[in-house]
């Protein structure tokens, strides 16, 4: 059964899906690449003595990425948050607000360290790069390739901005 709009659009909406779920798959890509180029869960295993649980770490991290790229599409399940909140309304919302509290001091605890960590180990590897410079002998024009992904990353993100892409 075609929409209302008939085969044109559904040609349209099909075409936004696929590019939709393309972009998506290359920004998740990009993402899990960062993160496992920077070595950041074989870092964490390494420091806590637990390399036998590498797989399990990356699968939390996949699993963790995928939550909030569910929740961020599809909305927070608030039905759910509201029956909660009508069980403790009236008669215990100080138990409600510090639940909500505890909550959400314990996901910025742990997102502050991840960003943290992430920040270190993105800096650790900045630091290769003059020596892979080196071995390439990649002696002239390392500033300039340097300034050129800098500008790059200055029009992309006016792009960004002046088009107002993320009011949409």
């Amino acid at each position: 059964m075609l929409p209302e709009g008939g085969l044109w659009d559904f040609f349209r909406q099909a075409g936004l899906a696929v590019a939709g779920i393309s972009g998506g798959l290359l920004v998740s890509g990009g993402v899990f690449t960062v993160l496992m180029s920077v070595g950041l869960v074989p870092r964490f295993a390494g420091k806590t003595h637990t390399g036998r649980n590498v797989f399990l770490y990356e699968e939390m991290v996949v699993f963790g990425t995928l939550l909030g790229n569910f929740l961020s599409v599809f909305g927070y399940p608030s039905s759910f948050f509201r029956m909660l909140y009508g069980l403790f309304s009236g008669r215990a919302d100080w138990l409600w607000e510090g639940l909500t509290a505890f909550l959400l001091v314990l996901f910025g605890l742990f997102a502050g360290i991840f960003v943290g960590c992430l920040a270190l180990a993105i800096a650790e590897m900045l630091d290769s790069i003059p020596i892979f410079a080196r071995r390439i002998s990649f002696r002239h024009g390392l500033g300039l390739a340097v300034f050129s992904v800098a500008l790059g990353k200055l029009a992309g993100s006016l792009y960004y901005f002046w088009g107002k892409f993320f009011a949409s």
